[in-house]
């Protein structure tokens, strides 16, 4: 049988496919990331079918969550079938469907309001409304660029991400709050959300910003981050509307599994739901 070997060439070859793709650029970083981890593992020898065992123990043992384990066999696989390795596959590890979250990592609708006032308060108005845009229409913070001038006549934006083009309507009162901040900064054209130097707010900025907000708002930095903002508008979605495949669509999922992860409810809700059984005396 053929012998295969991961080279750094290869690994750098696969990152600028995914980017063709038009992958976000920290998913393309996390595959990279993931790969390179497990070449270092391999060291300078071929791959072996042998070792997808070993790699999976060696991330066990070294305190990696199941969960984590299975998104790192993932970048492997994917680069496999990019590269024709044929017969090259790991076995993802079996985990039990969780029923529930944990209460330390769910952003409620008050302590999402905390925040925002607390920004105000602060005279940061880029950061609430950036915090209500990604909140009022369920978007990924890689998507906030998509939110233009020419989205906001249109009441909508076409996000194209992953070869996908899904359409993102924009709420008639965000979309007023929304001008009233681009003339005051006197953005004629393109994105809303800039830097002084008028370039677009990445990732990092976006989630040093929001987590500066956290200990004066009062809200536990464990729950402060962009995309808890799209849990939580998952969540107040699939309330009013009670379809899972119509919020999938909203969210740009393929898989309505992805989906129901985003409607898990905490352990406290679903504690609650145990003692309304009334089966105990």
């Amino acid at each position: 049988m053929k012998k295969y070997k991961i080279t750094e060439e290869s690994i750098l070859c696969f990152a600028r496919h995914l980017e063709r793709l038009e992958y976000a650029q920290s998913s393309v970083d996390k595959y990279v990331r993931d790969l390179r981890a497990f070449r270092r593992w391999i060291g300078n020898r071929p791959v072996e079918k042998e070792d997808f065992v070993g790699w999976k123990a060696y991330l066990l043992n070294g305190g990696y969550r199941p969960e984590t384990v299975n998104t790192m066999l993932s970048s492997s696989n994917k680069f496999f079938r990019f590269m024709g390795w044929d017969g090259y596959r790991m076995k993802y590890l079996r985990i039990q469907r969780k029923l529930f979250r944990g209460k330390e990592k769910e952003l409620t609708k008050a302590e999402y309001i905390r925040l925002i006032e607390t920004a105000r308060e602060k005279d940061r108005e880029r950061l609430a409304l950036l915090m209500e845009t990604i909140c009022a229409t369920g978007i990924r913070v890689s998507e906030v660029r998509y939110i233009t001038i020419a989205a906001l006549r249109e009441g909508r934006a076409d996000v194209a991400l992953k070869g996908k083009v899904r359409t993102i309507l924009i709420p008639g009162k965000l979309r007023r709050k929304l001008y009233k901040y681009a003339q005051k900064q006197k953005i004629v054209s393109g994105e809303i959300f800039l830097t002084r130097n008028g370039t677009g707010l990445s990732r990092r900025q976006i989630w040093a910003e929001m987590k500066s907000l956290c200990q004066e708002a009062g809200v536990a930095p464990s729950k402060v981050f962009p995309h808890n903002l799209r849990h939580l508008f998952a969540r107040t979605f699939y309330r009013a509307c009670r379809d899972v495949a119509k919020l999938a669509d909203v969210l740009g999922h393929s898989s309505m599994e992805t989906t129901r992860i985003y409607l898990l409810s905490t352990g406290v809700e679903h504690a609650r739901q145990l003692e309304r059984l009334g089966l105990i005396s």
